[in-house]
């Protein structure tokens, strides 16, 4: 069996590592450069590769082919394959049919990756011998190969669920779904909601999925959709007789008559989306059948994810507030609702399609100055020239951090939170909150 690889990141490695152990003829394509550290690993263990191109006649003569999430069906040598039906799948659906291990899935367009690793730290600390994966960490595939794990925490991305066929979780989540990569299902929103629900469309009676009773389009999905998962909702204003729930300030969980109730001033996350973020990751350990006192325990004690609402410092009594992880509108709609002062708002990169109408009543109410941290940032100009007092255009970070320095006082805060990609001046958004992180504490 010939296992094509198109793209050799973290997945395309991990899948080569696997494919190689369970005997397939492995051959990893990458149009661009390959990591010097991932090359070292595709020849300590002796598989063929290529770089900065795609040999057609070394990629169409396979048996099956898994391409690595960043690449778009739109690509030529991917349309190509699709001609020849040759299958396509993403690292997940290789790897999963070589572990018996429990899989908990998390999709969402926003909280997955604090959802995700609130899980993983729910699980961990309760003793589980539990792998994370998916877009985060250590390739999925590598972990199958080289561990043995009874159970795999994954955040699993809109790409990643679109290369799925058999694919299940045991548990998925779906956090919520608000407009994001719309460049890459033809601006159509519903391409993109049907791709988040495919994470349930394996699941049996014997499955579970955890969703967002509040969210629009979920609730809209709904409607005309069925799913075989036993249903398990939370929401912060609707109560269940089945599900999480937050009431009188308690979260509250029912599950398969088990109760579970703690007092939301005990959560270390704040902010009303980290309250639905608690309550999925706190009904994955109910079924997981952890104890109620560890759940506690870690619930009170979790550190939250580098680069989204990190508190950086406080200067002169002005907090800085790195959110650069906020890639999208509905991210920053969720960083804007949890500021408490007057706000400098560091925002712009590049646009993925976004409508910023929806955040201009928390502008108005919350920021005073909006810096422009851009190559293009006519839209933001657009949208907010006439509502803040002050707006500025800058194109370095530095420039950024000290411009929102001079445009604060006592009290107020400084909050990165782009609701755009990095790519026209960072190389992702952990570089871009670095730069910020760095810029303040040379302030």
């Amino acid at each position: 069996m010939r296992l094509v690889i198109l793209g050799a990141g973290e997945s395309g490695i991990g899948t080569a590592i696997l494919g190689k152990k369970k005997g397939y003829d492995v051959f990893v394509s990458d149009f661009g450069k390959i990591k010097g550290n991932y090359k070292e690993v595709l020849i300590i263990n002796e598989i063929a590769w290529e770089e900065e191109k795609h040999t057609k006649d070394l990629i169409l003569n396979a048996d099956v082919v898994m391409k690595s999430p960043g690449i778009p069906d739109k690509s030529p040598i991917v349309k190509k394959l699709l001609a020849k039906g040759i299958p396509v799948l993403s690292e997940i659906e290789f790897a999963a049919p070589f572990t018996d291990a429990t899989i908990i899935g998390i999709t969402g367009s926003n909280g997955k990756t604090t959802t995700t690793m609130l899980t993983y730290h729910l699980l961990k600390s309760a003793g589980l011998n539990v792998g994370l994966g998916g877009n985060i960490g250590k390739s999925f595939a590598w972990q199958v190969a080289d561990n043995k794990y009874d159970s795999y925490v994954l955040e699993l991305s809109s790409f990643q669920l679109d290369g799925i066929l058999k694919f299940k979780p045991h548990i998925a989540i779906i956090t919520n779904i608000s407009p994001d990569h719309l460049d890459r299902y033809d601006y159509k929103y519903e391409n993109y909601i049907a791709s988040k629900f495919r994470i349930t469309m394996n699941q049996t009676e014997e499955d579970y999925l955890i969703y967002d009773a509040n969210d629009e389009a979920i609730t809209e999905w709904f409607k005309t959709h069925t799913t075989k998962a036993k249903l398990i909702p939370f929401s912060l204003t609707k109560t269940f007789s089945e599900g999480a729930y937050i009431k009188n300030n308690k979260m509250e969980i029912s599950i398969n008559q088990e109760e579970f109730t703690m007092d939301t001033e005990h959560i270390a996350l704040e902010g009303k989306h980290n309250m639905k973020n608690a309550m999925a990751a706190t009904s994955v350990a109910k079924l997981m059948q952890i104890r109620k006192s560890t759940i506690r325990e870690s619930l009170s004690n979790f550190q939250g994810v580098e680069h989204r609402l990190e508190k950086v410092l406080k200067i002169q009594n002005v907090q800085y507030i790195n959110d650069s992880k906020a890639t999208n509108v509905n991210a920053s709609f969720f960083a804007l609702d949890s500021m408490n002062t007057p706000t400098v708002w560091i925002v712009g990169g590049v646009d993925k399609g976004n409508d910023y109408n929806e955040l201009m009543s928390l502008v108005r109410e919350k920021v005073k100055a909006i810096i422009c941290l851009g190559v293009d940032n006519k839209k933001i100009i657009d949208a907010f020239g006439n509502v803040v007092d002050m707006m500025v255009e800058v194109d370095n970070m530095n420039d950024a951090v000290r411009m929102a320095q001079r445009l604060t006082e006592k009290g107020d805060t400084v909050l990165l939170s782009p609701a755009c990609a990095s790519f026209d001046l960072f190389e992702n958004y952990e570089d871009r909150g670095n730069q910020f992180k760095q810029a303040v504490k040379n302030l």
